[in-house]
């Protein structure tokens, strides 16, 4: 069964009903995976308790399940607690994952368990280390689901740099992720990647370089109908760097409406969405 196929990330609520669907297809250890993929989409939705629950039910049925199930169970639990923002238990079930993954040969669920507790660590050593550990176990393996988690590793490994200031190496990472999403032919991951090397260029204050990505990346998408306050953003930083701060207005008052638009970058990023108002000039 090829429970990555039944998922659709931007739609949890489509996702979980696909899963139900399935079930009703299915038997033993499947139905089992299906069941921690459920509580999966509810743990996206931010719907806590009710990913515990269903994550519950299953873990009731594991003594008499195989080991696939154990792992996906391990790396559900460890992903809702790990979004709730409770750093150590989640780190407790993806240790689980990773040995149990491990020791069973399921290649792809032990780098998806290193990939989540180098996200767990955040940006210290041990998320370096948990995504490099990742990285070689994939790079080893033709396991569909560990190739295709290589591009996110070494993005997540490039912003650990980039938030410690080793911003010559995050951008060699940061260009492989490029490379690694483009091999894939994913359009949207692919501009997303470019955006990541642009930031860092200019973390690296090469500013000119910095600013021609990034507005070519705006005619891109502009072209495609696709709005990025994050590209405007960058845009007016680099102008502001290099000193055309009445060029930059324009392109920071465009962030600023479109990110004002996003509920995440509004509950998270008041003050950045302010200080983006305030270069406006219209604060």
């Amino acid at each position: 069964m090829d429970i990555d196929a039944l998922w659709e990330y931007a739609d949890p609520a489509v996702s979980e009903s696909r899963f139900v669907q399935a079930l009703n297809e299915t038997s033993g250890d499947d139905q089992l995976e299906l069941l921690s993929q459920i509580a999966r989409t509810f743990s996206l939705r931010g719907r806590f308790a009710e990913a515990h629950e269903r994550l519950d039910q299953l873990e009731a049925q594991l003594p008499v399940a195989g080991e696939r199930p154990k792992v996906r169970y391990y790396l559900e639990r460890g992903r809702t607690h790990n979004s709730a923002g409770e750093l150590e238990m989640a780190r407790y079930f993806f240790s689980q994952a990773w040995k149990l993954a491990s020791q069973a040969g399921f290649v792809g669920l032990a780098v998806d368990a290193a990939h989540m507790l180098a996200i767990s660590y955040g940006s210290d050593q041990q998320a370096l280390s948990w995504n490099q550990q990742g990285l070689e176990l994939a790079r080893s393996s033709d396991d569909p689901k560990a190739q295709a988690l290589i591009p996110a590793m070494l993005n997540n490994a490039a912003w650990d740099l980039h938030e410690r200031g080793e911003f010559a190496e995050a951008l060699a990472l940061f260009k492989e992720a490029e490379q690694a999403w483009l091999q894939r032919e994913r359009p949207r991951q692919i501009q997303i990647a470019r955006w990541s090397v642009a930031r860092c260029l200019r973390s690296l204050g090469d500013y000119q370089s910095a600013l021609a990505l990034q507005q070519a990346l705006a005619d891109e998408l502009q072209a495609a109908g696709i709005t990025d306050g994050y590209v405007f953003e960058e845009i007016g930083e680099n102008l502001a760097a290099l000193g055309e701060h009445e060029a930059a207005k324009p392109y920071f008052e465009q962030a600023y409406h479109a990110l004002a638009q996003d509920q995440w970058f509004v509950q998270n990023e008041a003050a950045r969405l302010l200080n983006l108002n305030i270069r406006a000039g219209k604060a």
